[in-house]
């Protein structure tokens, strides 16, 4: 009863999904639930972990992250691989495959039947047809996974955007457990977004919803890498604090920032304006200002539009949260409507830099949970 409560199906189908993961091994019960009221008590559930083992890979525009972890998404093994921006499509894919191999070995080595691959990357993904339609700041087009690795692994291949994948890892794992209606906005390279709407990831009539970084908030500025200006996130990204605080030291300003990398500019990075920051650098609190400014005045727009519960903030500029927080509050407070506004909370992501990675494996729990005839 309280899992058709929480799922909206109803009983039957709820038992049929029940009956499928008890005969697979990857739920189960683990005793009656305490009386509450009069009748037969449930029986309560909980994935088995030794159910089997899921990979979840994360393609970036300069990293690759892999995982593997068992049924309840506990890490048993993990790898990272940096790569330089720009190497060829065929060979990013190749150490993805490369990573997916080891992460199935390792868990042929805990003795756990392999149940999935979760994979996630920035840009419009067909998850049905398991295709990156397009990934601007990868600068990839219509890259068939089901091509490349349907068939070679032997086990379901699933793939979802960073934002969309982010959105469900923070829905199982993260802040947002059980928030049925929230917003996560990731910050990087880009801006990732994903939307959880009365539980269900929304995405759109082709897969395509949540590109929030792609909202114009005005027709001018930076070139983005999808070919036009006015992009959110070319304003809101790490890269705008970073190229901000570059070319007002180019113009002449002065900060604490050029003793910080011995005058090279090109080693600034996000956790060199925090330690700027952390030492009161003007240059560099203007910069967060800037970014968390225009975070704010996109963040009501979506609440005005959503009505969601709970916003969840990611990514890079996690390390300069404190000074973006009270800023992009009060521009939510200032352009948001004031009853929406009222009934949403703040949070930042307690996934880390694993928050997408994480998700990517949340894409195959999801699957198999929701899906009863799976196995």
């Amino acid at each position: 009863a309280n899992l058709a409560q929480q799922t909206g199906l109803n009983r039957s189908t709820i038992s049929s999904l029940v009956n499928n993961l008890l005969c697979q091994g990857l739920i189960r019960e683990v005793g009656p639930e305490a009386a509450e009221s009069r009748g037969r008590p449930g029986i309560l559930l909980e994935l088995n972990p030794r159910g089997g083992c899921i990979v979840g890979i994360e393609i970036s525009v300069n990293y690759i992250s892999a995982i593997l972890t068992d049924f309840t998404a506990h890490t048993l093994w993990r790898r990272q691989v940096e790569f330089a921006e720009g190497m060829p499509q065929a060979d990013v894919l190749a150490l993805a495959e490369d990573l997916i191999h080891a992460a199935l070995r390792a868990g042929s080595a805990h003795q756990l039947r392999p149940l999935g691959i979760g994979i996630c990357a920035p840009g419009l993904v067909d998850g049905e047809n398991r295709v990156l339609v397009y990934a601007p700041n990868l600068r990839w087009h219509h890259v068939s996974f089901q091509d490349l690795w349907g068939q070679k692994f032997g086990v379901p291949l699933y793939i979802e955007n960073d934002g969309n994948a982010s959105a469900l890892g923070e829905y199982y794992f993260g802040v947002a457990k059980g928030c049925r209606n929230f917003i996560y906005l990731g910050t990087g390279i880009g801006l990732a977004g994903g939307l959880m709407l009365n539980g269900q990831l929304y995405q759109g009539a082709n897969g395509y919803a949540g590109e929030v970084g792609h909202i114009a908030v005005t027709t001018t500025g930076e070139l983005c890498n999808c070919g036009r200006r006015g992009c959110w996130e070319m304003f809101v990204g790490s890269r705008a604090v970073i190229r901000g605080i570059v070319q007002a030291l180019d113009a002449g300003a002065s900060s604490g920032i050029t003793a910080l990398v011995g005058g090279d500019l090109g080693r600034i990075t996000m956790s060199v304006v925090a330690e700027a920051a952390n030492q009161d650098d003007p240059l560099s609190l203007a910069a967060l200002a800037d970014v968390a400014h225009y975070l704010g005045i996109g963040i009501a727009n979506l609440i005005n539009l959503f009505n969601p519960e709970l916003i969840v903030l990611g990514g890079m500029l996690i390390p300069v949260a404190e000074y973006l927080m009270p800023t992009i509050s009060r521009r939510i407070a200032a352009e948001a409507l004031s009853d929406p506004a009222r009934s949403v909370a703040l949070a930042l992501s307690s996934q880390g830099s694993d928050v997408c990675v994480k998700g990517a494996v949340a894409l195959v729990i999801d699957r198999i949970v929701r899906e009863p005839g799976f196995c």
